[in-house]
């Protein structure tokens, strides 16, 4: 049989299981496009841009059992995709990336998009490949696969040149893909010592990552078995139900909740499983070295990176979280912690911190506490809540307790501002029955704002809460604290409703506390008829997260002496003598 080169691809694609591909066409992709339209099983979607693409290729990986995989033109459709590439790169999420190439057939040079693509995205993708032949198409395609999904996963990219997609070869087979046997590296050795580390320790501790994200089933009991505090990194946030009486708060260190610093201050082993310590995970550094730390990681790169291992277990998270848990049952293991006492201390001071956030309810601002609050209380258990980066993002994070696995998504280690609407479109194409709320900057909407006709153009019910106070929160007020002073951080005057209402969205405004719950009602009800709405909240950002108040502190903390004096002189100076209005 005759197949030309696109086909070949989609054939693959199908055989991996992809639903979605994400992109715009283009001259070199358009043999791709035609191929994907007679596709019986993938959906090509149209974006407004490929950062959108690659935003909602990368969430597709976080919520489903597919890769996110997004199809672009040469060089312009690499270099705006290059956001979302970098975020999965970062935060260890597979991604296919398949680009059209240039001919390299013709002997021509500065041909239109012609660059040297695969230099481009080396420092971004664990792999990069560039299709020479149409028999490599399919086999090209599977080891990215395998390569996107192995180890600690991340996206590979792919140059698929435009003569290739254009002419046919012929074909005597097409394989069908066949899934590699895993092999898992395991040092029982380590697996002992961290079970005698965890079977002595008075006060153990827990530290989830996304890594640990599917193994709620072993992390749970093992969590209970131990009586151990648990903490999550913010991108594993869903990693252990918020609700449960052993979970403390997203982070470690100065800068996470009261319930969350007076654990670490009593731990006497930190058991990590699929999490890093980096700067937001540990509060901009603000950890003190951890005792007795068990580090488990399916990328040996990260042990003893800003910490000390004391035990390193280069694993699966599940594999070696299940050995230590059966580990400590077979030793008939029972903790000499009062499991029930220790969970009602950290709700009781889970509960004080979130009573902070509930003052009297205003008349001309919404109140993050009340709003969260409404917000838990009228969407379902199962909702996808995604997140952009931003204050927002810290207020979701402390004021917004998530109880499965996969279901908060959020910009972690790239912390690529715009990653929300699309990734919130994307989020709801792969769980349809699914609710999906979206909270997002206006800074951050401004960037990827317009995928919003993307949800339109494919009926895509997406509720998407707009916290809207005319600034970079976050950064604004990182410069307010010190600097006494907002440069480049304050917005100019958005009309969204007219935004929305050109998109074809609906729109609702909540204007003050109490406007909250009818706001987010009437957004569900928007959603429930098929409609995507963006809900512009007039957000009070007054009140400080404990990230923002432990990060200045932190940092300020570790400046040299001299530095230290002419930095809080200077800020003495801006506040006493340079008042800003806000």
């Amino acid at each position: 049989m005759k197949k030309n080169g696109a086909q070949l691809a989609v054939y693959a694609l199908e055989q991996l299981g992809i639903d979605y591909t994400y992109g715009i066409p283009g001259t070199h992709t358009t043999e791709l496009y035609d191929a994907l339209a007679f596709s019986e099983t993938i959906q090509p979607i149209l974006v407004s841009h490929e950062a959108g693409a690659s935003f909602m290729a990368d969430a597709t990986s976080r919520c489903s059992n597919s890769i996110g995989t997004i199809v672009i033109v040469p060089a312009a459709g690499l270099t705006h995709a290059m956001s979302g590439i970098g975020e999965a790169f970062l935060d260890g999420i597979p991604m296919l990336i398949i680009a059209g190439g240039t001919r390299t057939d013709s002997g021509k040079h500065y041909q239109l998009h012609q660059f040297d693509q695969l230099s481009l995205a080396k420092p971004i993708t664990k792999a990069q490949f560039r299709i020479e032949t149409h028999e490599e198409i399919i086999p090209t395609i599977f080891n990215a696969y395998n390569i996107a999904t192995s180890g600690e996963p991340g996206p590979v990219f792919i140059e698929l040149p435009v003569n290739l997609q254009l002419f046919s070869t012929t074909v005597k087979t097409l394989p069908k893909y066949t899934a590699p046997v895993k092999e898992d590296k395991l040092d029982m050795g380590a697996i002992e010592k961290a079970i005698d580390l965890l079977a002595k320790a008075k006060n153990p501790m827990l530290f989830l990552g996304w890594g640990a994200v599917d193994y709620t089933s072993i992390s749970i009991p093992l969590a209970e078995l131990l009586a151990a505090p648990v903490a999550t990194t913010l991108q594993g946030k869903s990693s252990f139900p918020n609700t449960h009486p052993l979970y403390t708060s997203v982070g470690l260190g100065a800068a996470a909740k009261p319930s969350n610093q007076w654990a670490l201050k009593e731990h006497d082993v930190l058991l990590v499983v699929g999490a890093r310590f980096g700067e937001i995970a540990t509060r901009s550094y603000g950890l003190d070295q951890p005792k007795n730390l068990i580090h488990i990681d399916i990328n040996p790169d990260v042990f003893n990176k800003n910490y000390t291992t004391t035990v390193a277990i280069e694993s699966d998270a599940g594999i070696a979280m299940k050995l230590i848990l059966e580990g400590l049952q077979s030793r008939d293991f029972s903790s000499s912690r009062n499991k029930e006492e220790l969970g009602f201390k950290i709700r009781e001071m889970n509960g004080k911190y979130f009573q902070e956030w509930l003052k009297e309810k205003q008349k001309d601002k919404v109140s993050p506490g009340h709003f969260f609050l409404s917000l838990k209380q009228q969407l379902d258990k199962d909702v996808q809540i995604v997140v952009d980066d931003g204050k927002h993002t810290f207020l979701a994070s402390e004021l917004f307790p998530v109880d499965y696995p996969r279901s908060f998504i959020s910009p972690t280690d790239f912390n690529c501002m715009g990653y929300c609407v699309p990734a919130s479109i994307a989020a709801k194409l792969n769980n349809p029955k699914k609710q999906v709320a979206a909270i997002v900057g206006d800074g951050a909407f401004l960037m990827t704002g317009m995928e919003l006709s993307t949800a339109v153009n494919y009926e895509v019910p997406i509720m998407i809460f707009l916290f809207n106070d005319g600034e970079l929160g976050q950064i604004s007020q990182f410069q307010k604290i010190p600097l006494n002073k907002k440069t480049c951080s304050v917005l100019g005057k958005i009309d969204y409703e007219g935004v929305t209402l050109g998109l074809g969205a609906s729109y609702i405004r909540i204007e003050n506390d109490f406007e909250i719950e009818e706001g987010i009602k009437a957004a569900i009800e928007e959603c429930t008829i098929g409609v995507p709405v963006l809900v512009d909240v007039n957000v009070d950002y007054t009140q400080k997260t404990m990230l923002t108040k432990g990060v200045v502190k932190v940092n300020l903390k570790r400046f040299p002496l001299d530095e230290k004096i002419r930095f809080l002189s200077r800020a003495m100076k801006r506040h006493i003598f340079s008042p800003q209005k806000d």
